[in-house]
């Protein structure tokens, strides 16, 4: 592991100098994989502020909290929807080898029928947010996904 590229040529600097040092710098560090894996250099720029919730239910957090002993009704997994605006929380139990279009009917079950739809849901990248059929689900009922960053 190493600095970012300023702080690099800054270093460098104090001891050594050649032509073009800056630029083979940043070549140099531009291409390091760990950095593209554990940096974020490269997506540089503001943040875009998430919206206040106007009314609760409207914006939602989810995500699965996995590892979890099996239930005797074999529930593993843990389906985690946070309501923005109040801070209150629905715990929805699923099987690991659930698919997107079980966990839909689920959430459908036990969040569409007591709070409405969502405007928004922002959850994490899983594989099982980033599935066609729910980004398809989403866009025809109108609620727009985000996704947070790692």
């Amino acid at each position: 592991m190493h600095f970012g590229i300023n702080k690099t040529l800054e270093i460098l600097n104090e001891h050594f100098y050649w032509p073009k040092m800056g630029g083979d710098i940043h070549k140099i560090i531009s291409r390091c994989v760990i950095c593209h894996m554990a940096k974020s250099y490269l997506h540089q720029g503001l943040h875009t502020p998430l919206s206040v919730p106007l009314r609760p239910w409207n914006d939602l957090r989810m995500d699965f909290i996995v590892a979890y002993p099996r239930t005797p009704r074999g529930m593993d997994v843990i389906v985690v929807v946070v309501d923005w605006f109040s801070k209150m929380a629905h715990f929805i139990a699923c099987h690991k080898c659930d698919d997107a279009t079980y966990i839909a009917g689920l959430f459908f079950q036990e969040m569409v029928r007591l709070y409405g739809i969502p405007r928004i849901i922002i959850s994490d990248k899983d594989s099982m947010f980033l599935s066609h059929f729910l980004r398809s689900l989403w866009s025809l009922v109108g609620t727009k996904l985000l996704f947070s960053t790692t």
